[in-house]
């Protein structure tokens, strides 16, 4: 890859360090995600509950308030609308939990990735009609269901909106609609996810109640889905991650607990990379295989033992997605080896029959991370196709299908993600397409992958205090990631070794210090190395790891220079 090395304002930086009286790197990285003065400083590295805004800042709130509380008051039925993702099932979770308490009649309903499609649908506004329900709020969906709000007041019933994403020809004419991102909220933090924006009903519903002492103990299961949801990890986000995260290391509710055991994390100080590789696919498993309702069941059951066969089941499923993945990544690989074009066009797009529709979307990640362009992968089913597209910053997806939107029988997503549905027979008009307005719109440079380093050092410089200095901007995320530095020039000291015929392990050595270095997915680099000079420069993050209760420092290597 390309190496870039960031280069901050020398001046600020020293004015940082010796206004906080913090080394010169935590202070350099701190200027490299814009951080320039020390109460930002401050706040960034010591985030407190009381840093988390007045919920009554976002637009409609007070409204969606009233209108709850009035409910609970009528005894009305409630019914929450949620999402199959894991933002939109703990949002479900932290609302229901909400509402449980102040003595609201509740139900729940989540769509069925592969039964129901995404988003709110009208038959289901119409059976909770039926059923008594008056008041319907949605989390992380809805900001585009006209047509079910509309029905929803034909019917008598009144809606409440909570959702994060991007809102398209206006709003939906419900009754509050709660979302930072709408034109006309004035709500600083616009990055939240849609647990984050029901959590500020939350919040707001319990101070109302004189319960806001209660708040932080929602925040474990609000940090796994703001976490899981990739937005950026700084301002409100980093407040609700970090805190949640503490919380997480003394779980209290049982599925918590069972889920923590079920990953392997019962007794580990638990980062956002745990949640984000070992907790959340659990969950996203659920979602994509199987009924989300067991996600709600986890979260609320008061019996041990069920909470312990549930997260049995989500870890049963979660392997069961990794082998359907692993199936459909070979036959991607043999299709390009019959085919090697599709890897040199500007937008790759690949098809296969039957290929699991809630796994596709997997899939599509791991191949734009591996050829740092747009990906589309299509499941053949019938005469209709099922997409999901990935793409790298930069270049947005979800403007490309406008581009040729009268192809599909439905589309939508964000900049970098997005899901799809159309004929078959439209495949090629969709792959030359696609190609075309990414030929006008980026250049050859941007397709080729690059990494930003925050600074450059030697293994001299590594140690124990200066891993636990870096670990004060945790957690990392998105706009707030894993320093990433480089070391030029240091000697392997030891032939490297291939594990499970994947990852790639060495030593090296300099300036009379050596340490061990791992490469994740890296084993194609095992046999240059041995054939080189064995003089190698890296691009690496830090990380401690434990064995026999010993603790010790490893480089993470994310790319390799070979002399």
């Amino acid at each position: 890859m390309k190496w870039k090395l960031a280069s901050p304002d020398p001046t600020v930086v020293k004015e940082l360090t010796r206004g906080l009286g913090i080394p010169g790197l935590v202070a350099t990285l701190l200027v490299n995600r814009g951080i320039v003065s020390a109460f930002e400083a401050r706040r960034f590295l010591q985030p407190q509950f009381e840093h988390l805004r007045d919920p009554y800042g976002m637009r409609d709130l007070s409204i969606a308030v009233h209108r709850v509380l009035d409910a609970i008051e009528r005894n009305e039925k409630i019914l929450i609308y949620g999402d199959y993702d894991v933002d939109g099932a703990t949002a479900v979770v932290i609302l229901k939990k909400a509402l449980d308490l102040l003595d609201a009649r509740t139900s729940y309903h989540i769509p069925r990735r592969l039964l129901d499609g995404y988003g709110m649908k009208s038959d289901v506004v119409e059976r909770a009609a039926i059923e008594g329900v008056r008041l319907v709020i949605s989390v992380d969906t809805g900001i585009k269901a006209f047509d079910v709000v509309e029905k929803a007041s034909q019917l008598g019933v009144d809606c409440i909106i909570t959702d994060h994403h991007l809102p398209e020809n206006g709003l939906p004419h419900a009754l509050a609609v709660l979302n930072p991102k709408r034109p006309d909220c004035s709500y600083p933090d616009k990055n939240l996810s849609g647990v984050g924006v029901a959590f500020k009903l939350v919040q707001a519903l319990l101070m109302k109640a004189g319960r806001e002492k209660l708040l932080p103990s929602f925040l474990k299961i609000v940090a796994i889905g703001t976490i899981a949801d990739v937005v950026p990890l700084i301002g409100e986000n980093r407040v609700l991650a970090k805190l949640g995260l503490e919380g997480l290391q003394v779980p209290v509710n049982f599925g918590l607990k069972s889920l923590i055991e079920a990953a392997g994390l019962d007794g580990k100080a638990i980062t956002s990379s745990d949640v984000g590789f070992r907790i959340a696919p659990r969950i996203n498993a659920v979602g994509r295989l199987g009924d989300v309702e067991q996600v709600i069941r986890l979260f609320t059951s008061t019996d041990e033992e069920q909470t312990r066969i549930l997260a049995g089941e989500m870890n049963r499923l979660n392997r069961e997605r990794q082998q359907i993945e692993d199936q459909i990544l070979k036959c991607i690989e043999d299709r390009f080896d019959a085919e090697p074009e599709l890897v040199s066009d500007w937008v790759i797009v690949v098809d296969g029959e039957g290929w699991h529709r809630g796994v596709i979307g997997i899939a599509a990640t791991k191949l734009t991370e591996r050829f740092h362009r747009p990906v589309l992968v299509i499941s053949r089913e019938g005469d209709q196709g099922y997409g999901s597209g990935r793409a790298p910053n930069g270049f947005q997806l979800l403007c490309a299908l406008d581009h040729c939107r009268d192809l599909f029988g439905r589309f939508g997503g964000h900049a970098q993600a997005v899901g799809f549905q159309l004929p078959i027979s439209r495949l090629g008009e969709l792959r030359r397409i696609v190609n075309d307005y990414a030929r006008q719109t980026i250049q050859l440079e941007d397709l080729q992958p690059s990494l930003e380093a925050e600074a450059e050092l030697r293994l001299s410089d590594v140690d124990h205090a200066l891993f636990e200095q870096i670990q004060r901007l945790s957690p990392f995320g998105m706009s707030n990631p894993q320093p990433l530095f480089l070391v030029r020039d240091v000697r392997v000291i030891a032939d490297p070794r291939v594990l499970k015929n994947r990852h790639l392990k060495f030593r090296v050595e300099q300036d009379g210090k050596s340490m061990d270095a791992i490469g994740w997915n890296m084993a194609q680099h095992c046999q240059p190395i041995v054939e080189s000079s064995q003089l190698l420069s890296l691009a690496f993050e830090l990380s401690e790891s434990t064995f026999q209760s010993m603790k010790s420092l490893q480089l993470v290597v994310k790319d390799i220079h070979i002399h």
